[in-house]
């Protein structure tokens, strides 16, 4: 199985948008439901890909999963600051876990950070329970940011986000 990183075609942002959904409530990270209004920002891959670059793996033409490269703070960024871009909606389909999609991904948008002028960091948030993504983070050299921890809803308290960061 060869693995290819490329943009996400617009033919493909449904499938993508169901395989991202079905990621996060498979693995219990929705912690509001079917109704959670997260859940149709993880489906809108339309939306992000109007305002970053949405990337996506395959193997033999089978669309593995994929993630949002925030190139800098805008729309789509949640906590990168100037001069940083973000990973976001970093999803693999549960069938395919395991071939290093997921690296591959995160690699894809270490390149591209790299390869943008005054870039000097990339960061993510990311759930407590997202080990296998952690382990991938700190293999390539992110580490924690205690500090930039965060909650989306602040009126939850038993929901916030850690963050990683990679210097460029």
């Amino acid at each position: 199985m060869t693995l290819h990183i490329r943009r996400a075609r617009p033919a493909e942002y449904d499938a993508l948008g169901e395989i991202t959904a079905r990621a996060y409530l498979d693995d219990g990270l929705l912690d509001f439901g079917e109704s959670d209004s997260y859940l149709d920002e993880l489906k809108d891959v339309a939306k992000r890909a109007s305002a970053a670059e949405v990337l996506v793996a395959t193997a033999d033409d089978v669309l593995l999963g994929g993630v949002t490269f925030v190139p800098s703070p805008g729309a789509m960024a949640d906590i990168a600051r100037p001069e940083e871009a973000e990973i976001r909606m970093l999803a693999v389909d549960r069938a395919a876990r395991g071939r290093g999609a997921g690296e591959a991904l995160v690699r894809a948008c270490v390149e591209r950070a790299r390869a943008r002028e005054g870039c000097r960091a990339i960061v993510l948030s990311t759930q407590r329970t997202m080990r296998s993504a952690h382990r991938i983070y700190e293999r390539l050299g992110f580490t924690r940011t205690p500090e930039r921890d965060w909650r989306p809803l602040p009126e939850l308290d038993d929901i916030t986000l850690l963050t990683y960061e990679l210097t460029l």
